[in-house]
């Protein structure tokens, strides 16, 4: 029996395993945690009867823990909740579903304790890969990839020597503004970036998906999972988000990976690796398919893909900087405080007042996520 935890469980990633969970009968959930949704908490806790929950504010940790007082499961909070989950003896894979950077210290505390990693918090790599990876080494610990695009790199991969990869193809649907130019974006409202075309996602991670930041997050992320550099890592944008990723070899063969949009596919195959399982589901028909598309990315009018590369290459504390002014500048726009072009605008303002951090410890990622907060509120 392969036993689990899940950080974020009541998002989309985490409800998404737990019905990898549901359709697989050799899975138990020990532990569970999540934000503040603990309606959703509770109802999984009586399903699944984890030893431990977790929620972030201690105020939503006591309301939990009447309303599950019937049960076993003790209930815990905040950072100390997070990481007594990521930690649990009998748990074999921790599942990072969190957003944001509150997933790295829970990350590294369960890489410490010798859990495998089934990583769908980009945030983890890319502001402390440099971390991440070598602890990952130390300790024997597999950190498997459960974003579609990583997921489908990493399959594309198997059975070849990965010092023979010459390029990664990493694509990307274009989101719902793909061939816009600015000036079509200027009264862009939260309803309009909230419809992805082919993927049903989170509320953060489809704005990122509508600026295409999301996928600069992904090509530092790729760096650090893949051990490439940042200019081996090509965007290709693939409307039909048919073709999840691909990897080019030193002879010119391209390895892809193909499917339809379907995040429990990954899911299932990083709790699995490297056994492959029936997943019940849509096929592709490539009879009504008959053609697949690719674009060049437009990297002027989504230029934050371009400051994914800059602050990639440079390393460091940049890509916190720009991971950090992101994030925050995503939240400001989904409570209509900013406009939607002003999310690019804040980040590359962000990032030309740093100085840069080449090897930055935990603290000072964490500080340098603090100083970009306080950049963005101090505006006026």
């Amino acid at each position: 029996m392969k036993k689990i935890a899940i950080l974020g469980s009541t998002g989309s990633i985490g409800t998404q395993t737990l019905e990898v969970v549901r359709e697989n009968k050799d899975i138990e959930v020990p532990g569970l945690a999540a934000g503040s949704n603990i309606e959703l908490l509770e109802e999984q806790i009586r399903e699944f009867r984890p030893r431990l929950a977790a929620v972030w504010s201690e105020e939503k940790a006591k309301e939990l823990r009447t309303r599950v007082s019937d049960t076993d499961t003790k209930v815990l909070s905040g950072m100390d909740g997070l990481i007594a989950v990521s930690v649990m003896e009998e748990t074999e894979i921790l599942v990072t579903a969190i957003v944001g950077m509150i997933g790295i210290r829970p990350t590294i505390e369960a890489i410490k304790a010798g859990k495998d990693i089934a990583l769908a918090n980009k945030e983890t790599l890319v502001t402390a890969g440099h971390l991440i990876m070598p602890l990952a080494k130390e300790k024997n610990v597999s950190i498997l990839p459960v974003d579609s695009e990583h997921s489908a790199i990493l399959q594309s991969l198997q059975g070849n020597d990965r010092k023979q990869v010459h390029k990664i193809l990493l694509t990307a649907s274009g989101g719902p503004f793909r061939g816009k130019k600015q000036e079509e974006l200027l009264n862009i409202r939260v309803e309009d970036a909230l419809k992805h075309p082919n993927w049903a996602m989170g509320q953060k991670i489809t704005i990122d998906s509508s600026t295409m930041v999301n996928k600069g997050l992904e090509v530092i992320e790729a760096k650090w999972l893949f051990d490439v550099d940042v200019d081996q890592i090509q965007v290709v944008v693939q409307p039909q988000s048919i073709i999840h990723s691909m990897v080019e070899y030193m002879d010119g063969a391209v390895m892809a990976q193909l499917g339809t949009p379907d995040m429990k596919l990954p899911i299932q195959y990083a709790l699995y690796y490297p056994e492959r399982r029936y997943l019940p589901g849509e096929r592709l028909d490539f009879w009504k398919l008959s053609k697949i598309e690719f674009e060049k990315p437009d990297m002027e009018t989504f230029y934050g893909l371009k400051l994914a590369y800059q602050a990639g290459r440079a390393g460091g504390s940049l890509p916190t900087v720009f991971n950090a002014a992101n994030e925050l500048a995503v939240s400001k726009f989904l409570n209509r405080e900013v406009k939607y072009l002003e999310i690019i605008e804040i980040i590359e303002d962000c990032m030309s007042v740093h100085q840069n951090i080449l090897s930055p410890t935990l603290e000072e990622i964490l500080e340098t996520e603090a100083a970009t907060y306080e950049r963005i509120e101090s505006r006026r």
